[in-house]
């Protein structure tokens, strides 16, 4: 039997079902979806905020070649409730950019530039204007000047619906001074001094960039100093050409529609890295078109054929001038000076590209013992991973993350880490690229990019083979001692009856046994360091 028509339901026509359809600001996109930005959680929240000024100042200071000198103050004004200031001795903000680069989403000096830089998208300082204008209602407040004898001291607030900040105040002092200062105001947050805190977030911060000083108040008034161990400014990065590796379709195309070249040929020279013109030769050769086309009118199938041949044909390695790896040496002061560890090595691999041909490179550090790993050394402590991207620590979405990932795939038993997780151990990885495929806007998490993965991995395996070496050497430093000892007790006792059946002199028995004893371990324990080192 059918079933009757529901008459409570009316149909409703297309006109009708579009007439609320319309444009949204990707601030009000933001707003509505925060936890896009890192926004998520009391603990989270107050860290990501630190994170996006930090690395704001950083930034800032790094381009223009400025030793960076910050200052970050949390000052606790009720339940959940604090200020926040961060200072730095930065090139400052023109005056016209002030309302824009704290203002509005999408909207800075990186996102249309293939150059490693920590923030990428023109997001985070934008972000935190609105995330606290959205939990108390209040503007917040830049000082800054370009050192120009004008301090301007202003208060700004985002117009969501615009994609714009509006300046309240605007107060002018003239003054000798550079940099900028944010102040402002968040509720619904937490302060502590967990794994994920602005502390540690500091922390390591200073860990990875050994060049920078930065001091931290925290809401108890305690005072941090994370002093530079580097007066070395990392240079400039520059921006650099796509390599043609793992180059895909897509991306081919789009780029092909910008290009301002005549022939596919002459594109494929001018805007990647490593093709040269014996190299687009052998490109035509494997293709089923004339290069001499014009890139713009070049099919999706055309574009195909390219990319199948860049997979086909061996490229050099990107170049490296592009990339700003920290280096073995400052790392390893850094490290030293922070954990004060037994041991540690560093590794800085090669660079080689990802997906895109985006050009990345891995550095990683092994420390252990000392005042590494996480808790104290009662408990034996525990394992330590620390993740950056581009110098920039990542506290967050650690699960998800490539560089936990390769941490984790990599069987530390076999390097004599028995239970690494309850080790005193820190692995430290720095990922370096133009473009760090993050997991969201928040910049917390890697993805897990195979060429990523596999390339942190052999740098891991690498540090671990050291280690071992490290503690095979003290494993046998151990047992040759107690060994001694036990013969070295047991020779006198020797040399005390042989001395009564031989009537022999005891003292002199007792000094030939040791002597004896000695040269047979070392000539025993130079064949194993002989081994080791094959």
């Amino acid at each position: 039997m059918a079933r009757k028509k529901d008459e409570s339901v009316k149909e409703r026509s297309a006109d009708e079902l579009f007439k609320d359809f319309k444009e949204v600001s990707i601030t009000e996109f933001f707003r509505k979806n925060k936890a896009h930005l890192g926004y998520s959680g009391k603990l989270r929240s107050l860290t990501t905020v630190i994170h996006e000024l930090v690395t704001n100042s950083l930034d800032a200071c790094e381009e223009a070649g400025i030793l960076p000198d910050i200052e970050v103050t949390l000052k606790q004004m009720g339940s959940e409730h604090y200020r926040f200031t961060c200072r730095d001795n930065g090139p400052g903000i023109p005056e016209q950019h002030i309302s824009n680069v704290f203002g509005k989403m999408l909207a800075g000096t990186k996102f249309h530039r293939s150059v490693q830089l920590r923030g990428q998208q023109g997001i985070g300082v934008a972000g935190v204007t609105l995330f606290s204008q959205m939990t108390t209602g209040k503007p917040v407040r830049i000082i800054t000047s370009t050192g120009n004898g004008k301090v301007h001291d202003i208060q700004l607030m985002v117009d969501v619906t615009k994609n714009r900040a509006d300046i309240l105040e605007d107060n002018v002092i003239s003054q000798k001074w550079r940099g900028t200062e944010i102040q402002g105001e968040l509720k619904g947050v937490l302060f502590n001094l967990g794994e994920r805190s602005p502390y540690e977030y500091i922390r390591r911060s200073a860990i990875a960039n050994p060049h920078l000083k930065i001091t931290f108040v925290d809401p108890e008034g305690r005072k941090s100093v994370f002093d530079r161990t580097s007066k070395e400014i990392p240079k400039p990065p520059k921006e650099m050409k796509p390599h043609p590796k793992g180059m895909d379709t897509d991306e081919l195309i789009n780029r092909a529609k910008r290009s301002q070249s005549r022939r596919v040929s002459s594109f494929l020279e001018t805007e990647f890295s490593r093709i040269s013109k014996s190299k687009a030769d052998e490109i035509q050769g494997m293709v089923n078109f004339d290069l001499k086309k014009n890139p713009r009118k070049m099919a999706w199938a055309e574009a195909e054929e390219i990319t199948k041949a860049f997979e086909e044909i061996d490229f050099m390695a990107p170049p490296v001038e592009g990339l700003r790896p920290i280096g073995e040496e400052q790392i390893d002061k850094a490290v030293l000076k922070i954990l004060k560890p037994e041991f540690s090595s560093v590794l800085t691999r090669s660079p080689t590209v990802y997906g895109g041909g985006v050009p990345f490179q891995v550095e990683v550090a092994i420390a252990y013992g000392g005042n590494s790993g996480r808790g104290n050394s009662d408990d034996g402590g525990r394992a330590e991973i620390m993740r950056f991207a581009n110098r920039t620590p990542l506290l967050f979405d650690t699960g998800a993350c490539a560089i936990n990932q390769a941490v984790q795939s990599v069987d530390w038993k076999r390097y004599d880490i028995r239970d690494f997780d309850n080790s005193p151990v820190t692995i430290f990885v720095n990922l370096v690229s133009v473009h760090v495929p993050y997991t969201s806007a928040g910049k917390q998490s890697v993805s897990s990019e195979d060429e990523l993965v596999k390339e942190i991995r052999m740098a891991l395996m690498d540090v671990g083979r050291r280690f071992h070496r490290y503690h095979s050497r003290m494993r046998r430093e151990i047992e040759k001692e107690a060994r001694m000892n036990t013969l070295i007790k047991y020779s006198s006792e020797l040399a005390a009856a042989v001395s009564k059946l031989a009537r022999k002199d005891e003292e002199k028995l007792t000094k030939s046994l040791q002597t004896l004893i000695t040269k047979k371990l070392k000539i025993e324990y130079k064949a194993l360091e002989s081994e080791d080192k094959k």
